[in-house]
């Protein structure tokens, strides 16, 4: 299963970040999952330019 995700989130220091990217999924036959393969970047961005509310 292949997903595509955008999230935003503050740090510790007020920082806001936009984290996008691709993840794969792989599940064995008990549909637990075995493996993810993750790409994942963050941008730092302004509180003004938050697209997720």
């Amino acid at each position: 299963m292949a997903v595509r995700f955008e999230y935003e989130y503050q740090d510790e220091n007020g920082q806001w970040w936009r984290a996008y990217g691709n993840e794969n999924w792989e599940f064995d036959e008990n549909g637990l999952m075995r493996k993810r393969f993750a790409s994942i970047n963050d941008l730092a961005i302004n509180e003004i330019d938050k697209k997720l509310f």
